[in-house]
């Protein structure tokens, strides 16, 4: 009897040990979710949107310093001079016939920062397996949508890589994932300036977030997505057509071509706004997940 009163008398205090605890964390998560909801109130506009119980997974992770990295700078300077030489050169010295070649080349540019960070460090297969994985993932969402004109969500998928991966990383993924992407709905002159256009996407994309000038949250990615399809995508797309196809190039066909195009745009921007407020959220969660389960996270 004296050993079941012990029994009865350990398990009464381990459960109401047990109870004490969870009514500790208890308090404490709740502590905690109403000092990030106080921080919440006071961040800007972008931040309005947030979930607070998201916040504890989707807070902002900004670097601390804000500056560029040395690659980061090198590969801005690669692709505002050599991308755009490299175009020209197919245009006017190829004859624009060249264009799996340039593609090639465009694609060599964006590796260029990774190969000259592995001479200074051990290259990590993990690292170059996940911008693989992401990349051949954008190229099949791209194909799974082969049925509904420019509704795709590429650029979303770019967007999310350079915000979770980095701007180089973002680029590459833009570039590739184009290149690949297109062995299904057709190469041609056009090849190159998709790779760059979705490239620049994802590039701006990690370059802002890195700055603080966007956040994680679903109101902020939606706004970049939508302006940069319209501007980015749209602005040199559209009047790449009239490079690419007409001889007479002039300013006011470029500005007729950039309004032919923008109901198009607007159709890919909406795709955008869409896959970014549905699918950023738990893409972003999962690409962290396996970064920290890597330690490929960004310390």
């Amino acid at each position: 009897m004296e050993s079941q009163k012990k029994e009865n008398s350990f398990l009464a205090e381990f459960l109401n040990a047990e109870d004490v605890y969870h009514k500790q964390n208890k308090d404490t998560d709740s502590s905690q979710k109403k000092k990030v909801s106080a921080k919440q109130i006071l961040k800007s506009f972008w931040d309005s949107n947030e979930i607070p119980v998201e916040l504890d997974k989707w807070g902002d992770k900004t670097s601390k310093s804000g500056t560029l990295s040395k690659r980061t700078i090198m590969f801005l300077i690669l692709l505002v001079v050599l991308v755009p030489l490299t175009i020209w050169m197919g245009i006017n010295v190829l004859g624009d016939r060249k264009y799996m070649f340039i593609s090639i080349l465009i694609l060599v540019y964006s590796m260029c920062p990774f190969f000259i960070t592995f001479e200074g460090r051990k290259p990590s297969a993990r690292e170059i397996m996940l911008i693989a994985v992401w990349s051949a993932l954008t190229a099949a969402a791209r194909a799974v949508f082969y049925m509904v004109p420019n509704f795709k969500p590429v650029a979303a998928m770019v967007i999310i890589g350079g915000v979770t991966m980095g701007p180089e990383c973002g680029f590459l993924v833009g570039c590739i994932s184009l290149l690949v992407s297109n062995f299904i709905y057709g190469q041609g002159p056009w090849t190159p300036w998709q790779m760059v256009v979705f490239g620049v996407i994802g590039l701006l994309a990690g370059l802002l977030f890195q700055k603080g000038l966007i956040k994680r949250s679903r109101i902020s990615l939606c706004v970049y997505g939508f302006l940069s399809v319209i501007f980015i995508y749209g602005g040199i797309m559209n009047p790449a057509s009239i490079i690419m196809y007409s001889a007479d190039i002039t300013w006011q066909g470029i500005v007729a071509a950039y309004l032919t195009g923008l109901p198009v745009d607007l159709v890919q921007a909406i795709a955008t706004v869409f896959f970014l407020a549905v699918g950023a959220k738990p893409l972003i969660e999962k690409v962290e997940r396996v970064q920290v389960k890597w330690g490929l996270e960004k310390k």
